[in-house]
């Protein structure tokens, strides 16, 4: 590693603060589990690290109906076992129990998570099909507009995610394909359905980040029933083909986790 300053504040005001006396060359951390790795790599090397973990006002989760609003500081631990969430929306509790491992469940977060946008995270791909609204300290941003690729959202540089809100769908689900020794996503799939209409998000296959599979929402929305994919492939052109799978590898497994993904929403239903 090499010299950091470490910044602990406890509130967004005194953050931004820090952040902006750092000259352009700090960052945010919330639970740390996709800086840290990148620093250990030297893929990054902020002067200093502004903790937002201790910051009351990224804290909690709101349930309303079905209008859900989790806070950025918020915990996948603590997403995936409010009952709330569990009751409204259990895709999202599933993905947030499937994050990682127990250590990481109780460091990471979901702002961090949509913050980084590391092309293997699960919130990403719930985010899309959701229809969710980032909320930061200055403004919201659909999250269409808010996934720009690989490591890339619509950020400014003193922003930070406060929070994410939707509405639970009538039926969602969340599958992936861990890779067995990281537990990251070789490939999630997110369902969500509205009536008839229905979204889909991947993440972990794109070789520009998560994205919405629009061939599948077709097919879903006039039969929402994984036979429905029967004569679909994901375009192998977008998918990321590295040492632990080829662009074809990939565009099949997107294929086969929906299937899946689309079986656990209807068992919600």
């Amino acid at each position: 590693m090499y010299e950091t300053v470490y910044h602990r504040p406890t509130s967004l005001e005194s953050a931004v603060a820090l952040i902006g006396e750092s000259g352009g060359e700090g960052k945010y951390m919330s639970g740390g589990q996709t800086l840290i790795p990148t620093m250990k790599q030297r893929l990054a090397a902020p002067s200093a690290l502004v903790d937002l973990r201790h910051v009351p006002e990224l804290k909690g989760i709101e349930v309303n109906g079905r209008s859900i609003r989790i806070g950025g500081g918020t915990t996948h631990a603590e997403v995936a076992r409010h009952e709330g969430i569990k009751s409204a929306c259990p895709g999202v509790s599933e993905l947030a129990g499937l994050i990682g491992d127990p250590a990481v469940r109780h460091l990471g977060t979901l702002g961090g998570s949509i913050a980084n946008n590391d092309p293997a995270a699960d919130y990403p791909a719930a985010m899309l099909a959701l229809g969710a609204t980032i909320h930061t300290n200055r403004r919201e941003i659909p999250a269409g507009d808010f996934f720009l690729g690989l490591f890339e959202t619509a950020l400014e540089e003193d922003e930070i995610v406060t929070a994410a809100s939707f509405e639970a769908p009538d039926r969602c689900g969340y599958e992936k394909f861990r890779n067995p020794a990281s537990r990251y996503a070789m490939c999630g799939v997110f369902v969500a359905q509205r009536g008839t209409d229905v979204k889909v998000g991947v993440t972990g296959s794109g070789s520009n980040g998560a994205f919405r599979w629009e061939a599948a929402e077709q097919a879903l929305s006039s039969n929402f029933d994984g036979s429905a994919l029967a004569d679909l492939s994901a375009d192998e052109g977008m998918m990321m083909s590295d040492m632990h799978g080829t662009s074809a590898y990939r565009a099949n497994l997107v294929k086969v986790v929906t299937k899946r993904a689309v079986a656990k929403a209807a068992a919600h239903g």
